[in-house]
């Protein structure tokens, strides 16, 4: 018995002695609990909206006050042009707008019923059909105060408009997030075990002795992936198109440019993984749980952004198929051009450029 206890104190030494074995058993918890508390929730927050009052009367008014005062939307302007919302809705820039027509006191008090307009942008079904319920909700609430204070049966009706996606398929929200979702795991993937497996076979000492300079070492190493991944690209929108029914509305080409893109991207992060690791299970462990997680929780097509602390919001930035999923979604569902998604693309190429220079830079030349 006392040497059981002796070994049972010496492995809790081990433990104890080791911070990495600590990280795991304390760190990794907590940081799972916070991260996912408030992540993964569907529920729908501070959505951005648009308000075009053309009526400014004392019902649209105190309509607006309750919709402001709610903790689900952040109104993001009022306008009195309805021009401006199909580009604010192109632009990702809202994700719901009300239009409150002209005489809208006037038609309540004259004509016992009034109309609102609400436009929601349903290349999101989920988040579409939850705002939709809450703006129903609060005119109801209104009209129910309206009725016992006037003794009277007065009727909002909210006319609902679902753009993009009138039928709220799931489809189009899931063929764009899963899109990215596979290509950055298969390149990252893919690209992490190469260079790994070199230095574990012994091959990367002749290719260093080779007149190749790093750069093309670790350009050759991408070719291929990117070739085979494009091919991926194809046969996913095939698929999409004639077996999902889900149209591509904008120009394919410039799907397939920026599709290209991305897959450069993931690719240098694949390289970049494999020099900072001397183990293909340690690539293939970065590689998978590095790159599913932040891809699942913070691109946006799982569970909305706008929910999550300012913090978790910052760090979706620096996840490339936040932006890439941004892009598909642009292109494929909404059907724009370069112009509105200029800003996402310039975001991919200014982190594939940071992670080929970090490639480069750690890329020895001399095996230890």
């Amino acid at each position: 018995m006392k040497q059981f206890i002796a070994f049972v104190k010496k492995e809790f030494y081990h433990v104890l002695r080791d911070k990495r074995t600590l990280l795991i058993l304390f760190g990794m918890p907590v940081a799972q609990i916070l991260i996912f508390g408030f992540a993964l929730t569907n529920e729908v927050k501070n959505a951005n909206i648009l308000i075009v009052d053309q009526a400014k009367d004392i019902s649209s008014q105190k309509i607006i006050g309750e919709i402001s005062a709610s903790h689900y939307f952040q109104i993001e302007n009022s306008i009195n042009d309805p021009k401006q919302i199909s580009r604010a809705f192109q632009k990702g820039i809202i994700h719901l707008a009300i239009i409150f027509p002209a005489n809208f006191n006037q038609d309540l008090m004259h004509l016992h019923k009034a109309q609102i307009q609400v436009i929601a942008d349903a290349s999101d079904p989920n988040t579409a059909t939850a705002l939709t319920n809450y703006v129903s909700a609060i005119v109801t609430d209104f009209q129910a105060d309206l009725n016992n204070q006037f003794s009277l049966q007065m009727q909002i009706i909210p006319e609902i408009r679902m753009l993009y996606n009138p039928q709220l398929k799931g489809a189009p929200n899931f063929v764009p997030g899963v899109m990215a979702l596979v290509l950055l795991l298969v390149c990252v993937l893919m690209t992490a075990i190469s260079i790994v497996k070199e230095k574990e076979t012994g091959t990367m000492e002749i290719l260093l002795v080779s007149p190749f300079k790093p750069v093309l070492v670790i350009i050759a190493k991408a070719v291929p992936y990117l070739l085979l991944s494009l091919i991926n690209v194809v046969s996913i929108l095939l698929l999409s198109v004639y077996v999902l029914h889900v149209p591509v509305k904008g120009s394919v080409l410039l799907l397939l440019a920026e599709s290209t893109l991305f897959i450069i991207t993931c690719l240098t992060l694949g390289i970049f993984i494999s020099i900072k690791t001397n183990t293909q299970q340690v690539a293939m462990l970065v590689s998978l749980m590095g790159m599913l997680l932040p891809t699942v929780l913070f691109s946006g097509f799982m569970f909305p952004i706008e929910n999550m602390p300012v913090a978790l919001q910052i760090f979706s930035n620096i996840v490339p198929s936040k932006w890439f999923y941004i892009i598909v979604k642009s292109i494929m569902i909404k059907g724009v051009g370069f112009s509105v998604i200029w800003k996402e693309t310039l975001v991919l190429i200014g982190i594939t450029l940071i992670l080929f220079f970090l490639s480069v830079k750690s890329f020895k030349i001399r095996i230890a």
